[in-house]
């Protein structure tokens, strides 16, 4: 079997990269990085349970649970019932998508260069590759039994 670690050692780099520029830009808005994670993940438009977050975005139940309360207390989240299952929706509230609008303008401006300049370099094929390399990767890990 042929040695990847090269490859895989240059992938990983620049996806710790892309999450500490996302570290780093929470911080120079003043916000911390998971409350931005939080923000983001509820700024689609969609329902979310705090489980889903927690397996779309691979963030510790613990850890979601102190964002969501301490968002819920700032009055950017509420917690609804949900008619499909006994866990609770997050939903931003009215406050909550004012202040994820003004947090993640800049944010997502700087998203959108950076996708604009990378697809006229690639085609979107390079996000389908990083997909399916995430799926098969946790797939593995689950094989091996490392998570």
């Amino acid at each position: 079997m042929k040695d990847y670690r090269s490859e895989i050692r240059r992938l990983t780099i620049a996806m710790n990269k892309m999450d500490g520029l996302y570290y780093k830009a929470a911080r120079k808005l003043g916000v911390k990085d998971n409350v931005l994670l939080l923000l983001y993940a509820l700024d689609d438009g969609e329902t979310h349970t705090q489980k889903q977050i927690c397996d779309q975005w691979l963030i510790s139940k613990t850890t979601l649970n102190t964002v969501v309360k301490e968002c819920a207390d700032n009055g950017y989240v509420s917690l609804v019932h949900n008619d499909h299952s006994k866990e609770k929706l997050i939903i931003l509230t009215e406050k909550g998508h004012k202040y994820t609008k003004v947090l993640m303008e800049k944010i997502y401006s700087a998203e959108d260069k950076a996708m604009s300049h990378i697809l006229s370099l690639f085609n979107n094929d390079f996000i389908t590759a990083i997909e399916k390399f995430s799926e098969c990767l946790q797939n593995t890990f689950e094989n091996e039994e490392l998570i």
